[in-house]
Order: C-alpha cells, then structure tokens, then sequence
C-alpha cells in the first residue's frame, strides 16, 4: 500500500517526466488502482515502481492504461437506452445530419450499442459516432468491435430489457469464442485518443455520452471536462452521464435542464 506522500511524489514526478496530469484525478480510486498495479507487476515496494516510471517510457504507458481502464457493457443500464430509444433520438433524429461523441468510451460496447439504437431508429445512414478515450490499449479493442462470446447473453438481455425487439445475435457474427460485430456498425464510427484533462473541443455535437468518467475525477476536473462539453453541444444538444454523475452545483447547471429523471440534460442556454 502507498502512502498519501508517496502518491502525490508519483503525480508529480510523472507530470514532469511525461507531462501527464494526473493531479486531478480523485485520490482514493487513483490509490487503489496504484496499489493494484504494485501487486499485479510484482514491485516489493514504491520506489521500485518509481524508478521504473522514471526509467522506462513503455512502461509509463503501461501505467496509464492500467490505471485509466473502466468496466463496461452493452446496454448498461437498459432504461437508460430505453429513453435514448424513446425519446431522445427521435428528437435528435429530425436533424439532417447527427453528431455523437462517447467521451471516455473504454473498449466501446457502449459505442457499440448506439449505433444499433441508431440503426433501428433509420437514423445511422446520417450519423456519425465519434469515440474517444486517453487509452490508446482500449481504443485498439473497440476499433476491432470483437468481444467475448460468452458476454452475448448478458448484452443480449440488456438489449431486450432497453426495448430492443430483434434476436441480438443479428448484430454479429460468433467465431471462435468471439462474437465480431457487423462493419456496417463500425462504418459509421471514428476512434481517436482524447485527453479530457488536457485536449480541447474538436467539434459540435448533438448528444455527448460521458458516463461513469468524471467519478474519477475531483471537483475542479470535474467542472473543467463539464465546461469542455458545453462547449461541444449544439444549442438544445443533450449530455448523458453516469448514475453517480450530476451537474448540479457546476458552473454550468443554470444552462441546463434535466430530462426526466435519467442522468441526461438539456442545453437550454
């Protein structure tokens, strides 16, 4: 277990070796995925894996991906998708043309589970899903839109329970334990590294997804990434977030208007 001291030496030290801030990430879950990674990699203590930081680029590389990875699935949370369905997309829809951007968008199943949305909707002829992440390693994996046979059942019923009605497996193809997902999908996806910390806006969006990303980050980070995606929304865009996730209390809250009791709002202003 590292030490309060020796978490902020590893934030700094990392900051003027590579540039990368990490300074605003909350402290707790930023400690437990360090000490996880001293256990995973076999360091009898901090200032070995210090040293290797310094020392050794890739595995600087290896750190971050490790500590910037997130857990996620198709249709997670399917009243969450079912609303999507329902109400916000066909809204959206009406629009010549439709931006969407998944910030923070891990191996991308939930990428993956809009552009199905998208495709039942007659809307994914007119999309384009861009989806970004800090790690590259993540990135690799959603491009490819090959995942874990075995996880099909369970995507399968969040499909089902956000209101899908055709058999799941239309969506992809299962070959040797994997289920690979079909190119017209993939199509209408751009992938690229994206540091919400650090890089700015590079579009206008009419829906941004950004859910369960900013829980790791502190206050002040929080409301910086929040600021980067008002500036990314069209006027009356939405933003969808996380189920712990809110901006009540940013700077920005009196510029939005919550949609039900769903974790998405409204650019009003």
């Amino acid at each position: 277990m590292i030490d309060d001291r020796e978490l902020e030496v590893l934030i700094n030290e990392v900051f003027e070796y590579y540039g990368f801030d990490f300074s605003g990430y909350s402290r707790a879950s930023l400690k437990r995925r360090v000490d996880r990674l001293l256990h995973l990699d076999g360091f009898r203590n901090f200032t070995e894996l210090l040293s290797k930081v310094r020392s050794e680029p890739a595995y600087f590389k290896h750190m971050v991906e490790e500590i910037t990875v997130n857990v996620t699935e198709m249709f997670r949370d399917p009243l969450f998708y079912n609303v999507l369905r329902t109400e916000i997309l066909p809204i959206i829809g009406t629009k010549p043309f439709i931006r969407i951007w998944h910030a923070g968008c891990s191996t991308g199943e939930e990428v993956y589970s809009m552009a199905i949305l998208l495709k039942e909707l007659n809307l994914l002829h007119k999309s384009l899903l861009y989806a970004t992440d800090i790690n590259a390693l993540v990135l690799d994996v959603a491009k490819k839109g090959i995942f874990p046979l075995q996880m099909m059942k369970q995507y399968s019923e969040n499909y089902m329970a956000s209101g899908g009605k055709k058999d799941f497996s239309h969506y992809y193809t299962a070959n040797y334990g994997f289920a690979k997902f079909d190119s017209e999908l993939s199509e209408k996806m751009v992938f690229s590294q994206h540091n919400l910390v650090s890089d700015g806006s590079f579009n206008e969006f009419d829906l941004i997804l950004c859910r369960n990303v900013l829980i790791y980050f502190d206050k002040d980070l929080q409301d910086k990434a929040l600021v980067l995606f008002d500036d990314s929304l069209a006027k009356l865009g939405y933003l969808a977030l996380g189920t712990k996730e809110t901006i009540k209390f940013s700077p920005l809250q009196n510029s939005f208007k919550q949609h039900n009791k769903e974790k998405i709002w409204k650019k009003v202003q």
